[in-house]
């Protein structure tokens, strides 16, 4: 059943290079609880201990809000097929912005797509593994082009007013980090 490890073995990076969906939690020291599902190919393994994700546009910005508080963030992949394994990645996490240093090196990690709204770093500090018993087969038919279309028929200027308009405050009124 569950296992715990200190850090990512090489079968765990083997594991995640095939997910198509992995979620995200997180939540402020008096918010609300926050879970996002992710996709697209949006996630990449650093090293056994650290990850990183290039959080798109979208409704709410959480996350963002939660890491900038504290930084807790916990990362889940669940298998759909074959073998049901549930892997959740425990840490602490920061957010990038397109202004900041780093920005340049990391995106170029990832496809140029023109929603990109910050990337997370996260430290992971604990591994845990469970069985999927309960975890239903789901199949794989691609990736949904929606989100991707809708930032392209903004354009780039569209949204970063989108981000002033929508992505300043969570849900509980905390500033994301988004000026």
């Amino acid at each position: 059943m569950g296992e715990r490890f200190k850090a990512m073995t090489d079968e765990h990076i083997e594991f995640i290079r095939h997910q198509k969906l992995f979620f995200v939690g997180t939540a402020g020291e008096d918010s609300l609880i926050n879970v996002s599902p992710k996709g697209m190919d949006s996630f990449r393994v650093i090293s056994h201990s650290q990850i990183m994700w290039l959080n798109l546009t979208g409704s709410g910005n959480e996350t963002a809000a939660h890491v900038l508080e504290n930084g807790r963030m916990t990362v889940m992949f669940c298998s759909f097929e074959k073998q049901p394994v549930i892997m959740r990645l425990y840490g602490t996490a920061r957010v990038i912005h397109a202004w900041d240093k780093e920005w340049a090196e990391r995106i170029e990690q990832f496809p140029a797509y023109t929603g990109a709204r910050q990337i997370f770093v996260q430290d992971v500090t604990l591994v845990q593994t469970s069985c999927g018993f309960a975890v239903p087969y789901y199949e794989y038919q691609g990736d949904r082009p929606t989100l991707d279309k809708w930032a392209l028929n903004k354009g780039r200027d569209g949204i970063e007013q989108y981000w002033k308009d929508k992505n300043t405050r969570s849900l509980d009124g905390k500033p994301t980090g988004i000026q």
